[in-house]
């Protein structure tokens, strides 16, 4: 039997603030000793009042501008109740009714083209503190994370296969990133994932039962927990056993799901108002100047480069995958145009020669940029194009220039780059090709022209890369011709 995978995805993603979501405590919380950024509200000690975090509720709009949803104007703060032991209150601050963000999409290129998939909603929360297990078989709890602003981003069911959803996931994290409201960090936990995934006969209108995958914080684990899945339902139904809705973990380890619990609804938590926290009205004023926040985003992004600057679809792709990059490379199309260097040259020496240098030294380009600022890119070009060094020596004063400081100038000057064109070094160098390659002369002389090209590697390689292909040529055809 042919079966259908319908998936939704829950991302919870912190929401880069630097206080907590209701109280004034550090939201730093993987560099702080264990329970320092803590206080009676995220402790959730009787009589503590909590207050919202206004920049928190600013970006969790401009996520969902961002991600093309309505904003609501009328918000309000529940109460979820449930125990675990890293939520001191024994209920969690959420939004449930009443969503900060709704009927947003995401638009995925794929094989086939662009895929649309709804989002149901975005709401804001408060994060849980973090148990950690000890080899003695102990727990402890660190509650330096509870209540850290979070946001949980919750998909329509439109994902049709585990690729589709880790590229979804994919494509969501770029966003976050894009538009600076989180770190895109998922081994410290600021981007989560859980799945919901269900499977049924194909052609089938009822969907199957639904089973959640709880807390996947990579690519890899999303897709493959959701492949492991897929294959555990459908040997079920094939053996004609039923699909409970539950609640399964994901265990790297062993590389299946795991059964956790029976599936809660909504009413086993009984949600209700926070009687702490009125009701938030966000004015269409407060609308329009996040609005105004919001940057170009990085589809708009890439489809620009392409139009404007002529490179190509994966060109752009590359070089528009972080915000950073994208800006990178156009201040160093700016700066380049004086000197001759065209968009393209740019982009080749960036998505080349400096992405492989960031990732030999594992730096990024705020690391980087004071050290080695957009203006260089088109001064390296420049020599090129003015013939002062060949394109071998670019790419030694390009790294030189990158792993130093130096302007590419001086690296030229310091380290005796510059082409050799002409003259009697030139000379001397084709002389000793022609000695060294007795058998490449003799070819030479007895009408294989060709061997000359062989003579020209070697006075390439005699001169370190410096001397002028063309000139290095008409110097051995002299001395060849004595």
């Amino acid at each position: 039997m042919e079966y259908e995978v319908t998936i939704g995805l829950e991302v919870h993603a912190q929401i880069l603030t630097a206080s907590k979501m209701f109280c004034g405590c550090s939201a730093e919380y993987a560099s702080a000793a264990p329970n320092t950024h803590v206080c009676p509200i995220c402790l959730g000690l009787p009589g503590a009042l909590p207050v919202i975090n206004q920049h928190a509720i600013e970006l969790a709009g401009l996520t969902g501008l961002a991600l093309n949803c309505q904003i609501a104007s009328d918000n309000t703060i529940s109460r979820k109740n449930y125990f675990y032991p890293d939520l001191p209150a024994s209920y969690q601050r959420t939004q449930y009714d009443d969503p900060i963000c709704v009927a947003g999409w995401v638009d995925l290129d794929g094989p086939e083209g662009t895929k649309r998939i709804g989002l149901t909603r975005v709401h804001i929360e408060e994060d849980t503190g973090k148990r950690i297990h000890q080899a003695d078989g102990s727990t402890l709890v660190d509650f330096n994370r509870a209540g850290v602003p979070l946001m949980e981003i919750v998909s329509e069911p439109d994902i049709a296969s585990p690729d589709e959803a880790k590229r979804f996931f994919q494509k969501l994290r770029q966003t976050l990133i894009w538009i600076g409201v989180n770190t895109g960090n998922m081994e410290e936990g600021a981007l989560r994932c859980d799945a919901n995934i269900s499977v049924r006969p194909k052609g089938q209108a009822k969907y199957g039962s639904k089973v959640e995958i709880k807390n996947m914080n990579s690519f890899r684990a999303v897709e493959r927990a959701l492949i492991y899945e897929v294959e555990r339902q459908i040997k079920e139904l094939d053996a004609g056993n039923s699909i409970p809705q539950s609640t399964r973990g994901w265990s790297e380890a062993e590389s299946r799901t795991k059964l956790q619990r029976i599936k809660e609804s909504s009413d086993d938590y009984r949600y209700f108002p926070e009687p702490d926290i009125p009701p938030l009205a966000l004015t269409a004023n407060w609308v329009a100047e996040r609005q105004t926040e919001l940057p170009e985003l990085p589809d708009a992004r890439k489809t620009r480069f392409v139009a404007q600057y002529g490179i190509s679809a994966y060109e752009a792709e590359t070089l528009a995958d972080l915000r950073i990059d994208a800006d990178y490379f156009e201040r160093a199309v700016a700066a380049a145009a004086a000197s001759g260097a065209t968009p393209r040259d740019v982009a080749n020496w960036i998505s080349g020669e400096l992405f492989r240098l960031l990732k030999d030294t594992s730096e990024d380009l705020a690391a980087v940029e004071q050290r080695f600022p957009p203006t260089y890119i088109g001064q390296v070009q420049s020599l090129l194009n003015s013939g002062t060094i060949t394109r071998t020596s670019a790419k030694e004063v390009f790294e030189a220039s990158f792993r130093s400081g130096q302007a590419p100038s001086d690296v030229v000057a310091e380290r005796g780059l510059a082409q050799i064109g002409a003259g009697d070094a030139l000379s001397a160098l084709a002389r000793a090709a022609i000695v060294g390659n007795p058998k490449s002369v003799g070819d030479y002389h007895s009408g294989k022209v060709a061997a000359i090209k062989f003579l020209v590697g070697q006075v390439m390689r005699a001169s370190k890369g410096q001397a002028n292909p063309q000139a290095a040529q008409e110097a051995l055809e002299r001395e060849l011709s004595v």
